[in-house]
């Protein structure tokens, strides 16, 4: 079925993100799979190419344009290519920290901020999840208490992405520790302030070029400037974001799960066993159906919730049943594919291989599949 969700000004951004793509990321996916981490450089590539904050006003160095449809086309782009851990970092910056900046900065703020994320030249993380902590944000114990114009800030986080190349993190941490989701605030540290230190760059199953780490406040002085919107309302600003995150998750996933099924079916027909291709056998055509089928379907519903996201009608319930399906979607057809590559999909030399090691976390981040499930419950009123 014909995809409706583009229009021509995607489709020319399309074209220019491929080749973005196979001149500054595919040569160098083994070597920053290798080292954990991508060059800083990606960052600034991707913003002189026009590629970082499409949505911040030209007047701060943006593309002025709030249309989630660019995001979703870098989103399957990475994902073709097979670099999608590559992109995760860049999609996380884009889809997922930019919002917070764009809703809840002043204009000094802005003016301070805006013009390095579209430039790429401040790489951004959000740090939510806590040793301790996972998706009960109320019980966070990473403290920021005010002293004058200066938040103390003390705890840790982990599992961040960005974690080692960012210089502007969004820290969740309680500004009133007396109050569990009232007490919540936002507070921007900034790369060299002084007890704020990064831990390991995590050594993870998958997604190995993403920087993923451990971070450690120390009594940090974070200056009052830095509070996003307002003091004690961190909590509620999470969870007006949370639905865009999750929808960022499921493009990502049907994309991985598209490419693996076109990956998939170039092998299928090259591939020979008892004298004819192994996609000539019915075992092999009704599998891929059964995925070409499943992807299909999702694909039309994610495409309605990227309308409904940039006509701001997107419900966290909605957003759910996104990431939800389609990272099992993902989980369930990389596993499928491998197994018709046999042997050879064991090999990380073809890109299903790290798909398949790729897609086993998405059902855990941004919200497990047990805690969509439980949104999605609680919306039927039963």
């Amino acid at each position: 079925m014909r995809r409706s969700l583009f229009d021509s000004d995607h489709e020319a951004f399309r074209d220019s993100f491929r080749t973005f793509l196979q001149r500054e990321v595919v040569p160098h996916v083994d070597e920053w799979d290798a080292a954990g981490i991508v060059s800083r450089e990606l960052f600034a590539k991707a913003g002189a190419g026009g590629f970082l904050g499409m949505a911040i006003p030209e007047e701060f160095g943006g593309g002025g344009v709030e249309d989630f449809r660019f995001n979703t086309v870098i989103g399957e782009e990475f994902a073709a290519a097979g670099a999608g851990a590559i992109g995760l970092g860049l999609t996380l910056h884009n889809d997922i920290c930019l919002p917070y900046y764009l809703s809840l900065c002043n204009d000094e703020q802005k003016r301070r901020w805006l013009p390095g994320i579209a430039a790429g030249e401040l790489i951004t993380a959000i740090a939510m999840t806590e040793p301790g902590v996972g998706s009960d944000l109320g019980s966070i114990a990473t403290t920021a208490i005010r002293d004058g114009d200066e938040y103390v800030l003390n705890g840790s986080k982990t599992f961040i992405t960005n974690g080692i190349n960012s210089d502007l993190v969004i820290v969740a941490a309680k500004t009133d520790p007396g109050q569990k989701h009232k007490g919540l605030s936002l507070l921007v540290v900034e790369r060299g302030m002084a007890g704020f230190d990064r831990g390991r760059n995590l050594d993870k199953l998958g997604l190995h070029a993403q920087d993923t780490a451990e971070l450690f406040f120390d009594d940090v002085r974070v200056p009052v400037a830095n509070l996003l919107g307002e003091e004690g309302k961190g909590f509620s600003y999470l969870m007006v974001n949370l639905p865009q995150e999750r929808l960022s998750i499921a493009v990502a996933g049907v994309a991985a799960a598209r490419s693996a099924l076109e990956w998939t079916k170039t092998y299928v027909r090259e591939r020979k066993a008892f004298g004819q291709s192994i996609g000539a056998f019915q075992t092999t055509r009704h599998t891929l159906a059964e995925i070409a089928t499943e992807v299909e379907v999702a694909q039309h519903y994610l495409d309605q919730c990227v309308i409904a996201l940039n006509a701001g009608e997107l419900s966290a319930t909605d957003a759910s049943m996104a990431k939800y399906w389609c990272t099992e979607l993902q989980g369930r057809t990389v596993d499928r594919c491998l197994q018709l590559f046999g042997g050879y999909g064991f090999m990380t030399e073809y890109p299903i291989a790290r798909a398949y090691a790729d897609a086993r976390v998405t059902r855990i981040y941004g919200g497990t599949t047990e805690i969509m499930k439980e949104i999605v419950a609680r919306s039927l009123d039963v």
